[in-house]
């Protein structure tokens, strides 16, 4: 098997598992209480047909707090209402009562920046204890902690006008009251939800008052009497399908439809070890998963990558003879144009005279090229599709003398400053400055994908012996504190290890990455003003 198909396989499963959130017991208790989990919550409330979903942080955590904090305990993603998108948040009460971790913030804080940047409404769905109060010095204070949510939710009231629609399906407690107060409207659900800055019991201690939840903060008290709230409903159900009617009335600028898309040349969802032996010989394409090799640092052609992604796997190459080990060229996704840049691996043959040059690595030349490219795609109002397998800048005399300090320089700020959308996908390696100039996380590109494959470091773990230990790597001595290094380094370079820490928004299976990508595609279509940093506020302001 394939080390893609391998850790595919294992992606697969612990996908499965997060799903599941606290677990089949804190599910069923869910619907004793009359309520739906989080997931039926967004599964109702979204497009049944042709219903995209994007899910984005559902590795958020999971390797932390001994397993306990499932995807955060919040479900964030993307996808349609009336095939209109949109951005949902939904706490997860079947994790610790949906009460709020340090990385909960940081997933309802990713989920607020993309409705900002993409102009889109964004709906959340509370069923939340508060914050997780052991770790409460992670989520109350500091630039990015809780009080973050309702910053973003006010320049989206006052200067961005993006529709937020929240609704209250459960307890709603202290501070995480803003969430929703400082929303568009407010739904509420009879017999089940509660707003209050404190329950029962707080109440009770601060102020001797003795008061049931239902007359303190329900949804008849604050739809009839404190009017905090403007709609309630009978039941879950009920109130999903109001939240689905409001959304649907909202005026919605419809953009130009895109051409018809073309089938890829290469079918992405063709698993070639599924095929019967004897029909193999006929196909005359191998399937995405054989295309990656079981070595990491081997080479393979990245343009059949591409032609599983591209419509007809066509590619307009720019400059194909100039630096080819940057790929650089025109195509389309289900119809959308998108300008790409792709990092090839393996080695490539020098001009006459002049050393081969090795692939996924970043010389003088290729800086250049890339950064002439993007400034034309900037300027012709073209998505930008970074595909990263990066080892980093080239080094050296012959470098150095290349003046390649500059030219990644100008690499850098030619994508930084891009004004159009950028999405990445992390392939193999993401590595070094290499990866800061392919549109690594800190320059905001729109999302940012990886397959199970993709390895993100500053160096790989073998670089990173050498760097520490020389000639001394090999020393009985040094053996454990090398191997230990190097384990060190497999584990932190792991795409899941990245995915846990929201460096990546989502990682991708390799037969979805085509639908994904055109419909993250279609989504950077609804705001076409500048997409530079988390949002841009109006000239108007």
């Amino acid at each position: 098997m394939s080390r893609l198909k391998t850790l595919t396989a294992e992606y697969r499963d612990l996908r499965s598992r997060l799903e599941q959130g606290g677990g089949p017991e804190k599910i069923r208790r869910q619907h004793d209480q009359g309520k739906l989990t989080a997931r039926e919550r967004v599964a109702a409330l979204l497009d049944e047909s042709g219903g995209d979903w994007f899910e984005v942080g559902l590795l958020v955590a999971y390797d932390q707090y001994d397993g306990q904090a499932p995807a955060a305990g919040v479900v964030t993603g993307l996808g349609r209402i009336a095939g209109r998108p949109v951005v949902v948040v939904a706490n997860d009460a079947t994790v610790k009562a949906g009460s709020w971790w340090p990385e909960t913030i940081k997933k309802i804080l990713r989920a607020q920046e993309i409705a900002m940047r993409q102009r889109i409404p964004i709906v959340y769905l509370v069923d939340s204890a508060g914050v997780n109060l052991p770790y409460q010095g992670g989520v109350f204070p500091g630039q990015y902690g809780a009080a973050r949510i309702f910053y973003y939710n006010s320049i989206m009231r006052h200067y961005l006008h993006v529709p937020q629609v929240a609704a209250v399906m459960g307890p709603c407690i202290a501070g995480g009251a803003y969430l929703p107060a400082l929303s568009d409207v407010i739904f509420m659900v009879e017999g089940t939800s509660f707003m209050g800055l404190g329950g029962p019991n707080l109440v009770k201690g601060a102020t001797g008052q003795v008061v049931d939840a239902e007359l303190l903060g329900g949804a008849k008290t604050h739809t009839t009497v404190s009017g905090v709230a403007h709609y309630r409903a009978k039941d879950d159900a009920a109130c999903l399908q109001r939240i689905r009617e409001y959304v649907t009335r909202l005026p919605h600028t419809l953009r130009a439809a895109a051409p018809p898309p073309a089938k890829p040349k290469r079918d992405p969802k063709q698993l070639y070890d599924l095929l019967p032996a004897d029909h193999r010989m006929s196909y005359d394409v191998r399937a995405l998963y054989d295309l990656l090799p079981a070595d990491h640092r081997m080479s393979y052609d990245v343009r059949a990558v591409l032609e599983c992604l591209l419509d007809r796997g066509a590619l307009d190459e720019f400059q194909s003879d100039v630096a080819p080990e940057m790929i650089c060229g025109h195509g389309a996704i289900a119809g959308r144009p998108v300008a790409v840049i792709a990092n090839s691996r393996g080695v490539i043959k020098g001009k006459p005279g002049e050393p081969p040059k090795i692939g996924g690595i970043i010389y003088t030349e290729s800086a250049e090229k890339v950064a002439y490219f993007i400034d034309n795609a900037n300027r012709e109002r073209l998505a930008l599709l970074f595909l990263q397998d990066v080892s980093g800048f080239m080094v050296g005399t012959e470098a150095e003398h290349s003046g390649i300090i500059r030219a990644g320089a100008r690499f850098v700020e030619a994508m930084a400053t891009a004004t159009v959308p950028k999405l990445v996908l992390t392939v193999n390696h993401a590595s070094g400055a290499g990866y800061y100039a392919m549109a690594g996380q800190g320059f905001d590109p729109d999302f940012i994908l990886s397959w199970p494959t993709g390895r993100m470091g500053v160096m790989e773990g073998e670089s990173a012996i050498q760097a520490v230990y020389g000639a001394a790597a090999d020393q009985a001595d040094n053996s454990a504190a090398v191997e230990a290094m190097r384990a060190d380094y497999d584990r932190q370079l792991d795409a899941k290890f990245a995915g846990a820490r929201g460096h990546v928004d989502a990682l991708v299976l390799p037969e979805e990455t085509r639908d994904t990508i055109a419909f993250l595609l279609e989504l950077t279509t609804e705001f076409t003003g500048p997409h530079i940093g988390p949002f841009v506020l109006p000239r108007d302001t």
